[in-house]
């Protein structure tokens, strides 16, 4: 199996082409309900995180400058109905006054009913309202269109700035894009460019990375990489299921050998499809998980009985630069080996500073995206040297396994679904 001969995936069904963006609507005047990702950390009634909230910031200047009313909408935790002090948006409202320290930031409390409706009527151009928690409504997390008509009475038109939730088929992400003129924000397109030039149309050669503790919770992203990159980097626990699949002792490491079959699939499409599965070569192990715990390099071919792996060894990091230099395109999700504790954060760190530094030469186009690796970035302070970096998580995970995002294709075919409304309109006229 070839390149050019490999299956499709959802996402590549979905014609992304068809998507609008802000550039393509005059939105003076208007209420523009934005679905944002606003599911910041709090602690002691102050957030304590406001990354996400600067990632909407270029949406809502645009919106502003242009004198739209923006209400603004998103879930916080996981309240399942039922409202709670920690789970309120209220404190979000001081960190935008803090960000947006020219724009009026108005909050109510509730996101649906005659009050919230009067209040939107009342903004003035260029405001913002920021509504409470969707999730205090059960019909939220069950895509409940007659929700979705709720909401949607508090706009002219809807903005799609939550790439992060956007593998979840909500009534604030997928049903609402069936009632409202929908178009992506500037954080969403972006997300969606990133990866489609990551995935569907690289500059080759193309590397992934991707790492994580479990073969069995990415099954689906290791199988749809193999069909799409050159060179496939196993790293973390899963890279030691892999070395056991062919035949290796791996000690008391982590590893998963009820999926060692499943690690040899994965090989065996790789080798039909031309993908090269890199893995380790020596490793650093210890004989627990532990900060400041003896540790000791050894080669992948023995590694002792009583011994785990924890990160991989100074070689396998050299072959990996070595190769990485040789690539043009980056996609990396995971760290290499148990970052979280160092000395284990070696490999990661290593590969986080040499791909930050064939970015800013010019000769990589590097795209990043889950916690663990969004971390690793900031530790070794180069995120910002990265093409992209990503604060998705979930989304990001689907994309790269192949799997349709229901608010992605929502918006990219909600042209059709209004056009098809209208010819009906004009049938029965």
């Amino acid at each position: 199996m070839t390149k050019t001969s490999i299956r499709r995936s959802a996402m590549q069904d979905v014609d992304l082409t068809l998507i609008k963006t802000l550039d393509s609507v005059d939105v003076r005047g208007k209420r523009v309900l934005v679905r944002a990702d606003l599911n910041v950390p709090v602690e002691n009634g102050k957030v304590a995180d406001a990354t996400r909230i600067k990632r909407i910031l270029p949406t809502l200047n645009k919106l502003v400058e242009r004198g739209a009313k923006v209400v603004l909408i998103s879930h916080l935790g996981r309240p399942k109905g039922q409202r709670s002090a920690d789970t309120s948006l209220r404190p979000v409202v001081e960190k935008m006054e803090e960000l947006l320290p020219k724009v009026r930031v108005r909050f109510f409390d509730d996101c649906i009913g005659d009050e919230v409706e009067r209040g939107v009527r009342d903004l003035g151009s260029g405001e913002i309202a920021l509504l409470e928690n969707l999730r205090y409504h059960a019909g939220e997390e069950k895509n409940d269109l007659a929700f979705a008509r709720r909401l949607a009475a508090l706009g002219d038109i809807y903005v799609n700035d939550a790439f992060s939730s956007a593998h979840r088929a909500h009534a604030s992400t997928e049903a609402i894009a069936r009632v409202l003129p929908a178009y992506a924000g500037c954080l969403m397109m972006a997300e969606i460019d990133a990866l489609s030039r990551a995935l569907e149309s690289p500059e080759r050669k193309v590397m992934a990375v991707v790492g994580g503790a479990k073969v069995s919770t990415k099954i689906d992203v290791l199988t749809n990489l193999v069909t799409r990159m050159d060179v496939l980097v196993v790293g973390g626990g899963m890279a030691t299921t892999f070395l056991y699949a062919k035949g290796l002792k791996v000690g008391n490491s982590l590893c998963e050998p009820d999926f060692a079959p499943t690690a040899r699939e994965i090989m065996e499409q790789a080798k039909l499809s031309g993908c090269e599965i890199f893995l380790p070569v020596d490793e650093v192990v210890a004989k627990e998980l532990a900060p400041g715990v003896d540790s000791w390099v050894v080669d992948v071919n023995a590694i002792p009985s009583d011994a785990m792996v924890l990160d991989q060894g100074p070689k396998s990091v050299e072959r990996l630069q070595k190769r990485l230099a040789e690539m043009r395109t980056l996609l990396w999700n995971g760290p290499l080996g148990a970052f979280e504790t160092p000395p284990f954060d070696t490999a990661t760190l290593a590969l986080a500073n040499e791909a930050a530094r064939l970015t800013k030469a010019g000769k990589l186009i590097s795209i990043a995206g889950g916690g663990d690796t969004v971390r690793a970035l900031n530790v070794s302070n180069v995120a910002g040297d990265f093409t992209y970096v990503s604060t998705a998580g979930g989304a990001f995970l689907e994309w790269l396994a192949g799997r349709e995002l229901p608010a992605v294709a929502a918006l990219a075919v909600v042209e059709e679904r209004a056009s098809s409304r209208g010819a009906r309109a004009a049938g029965g006229a």
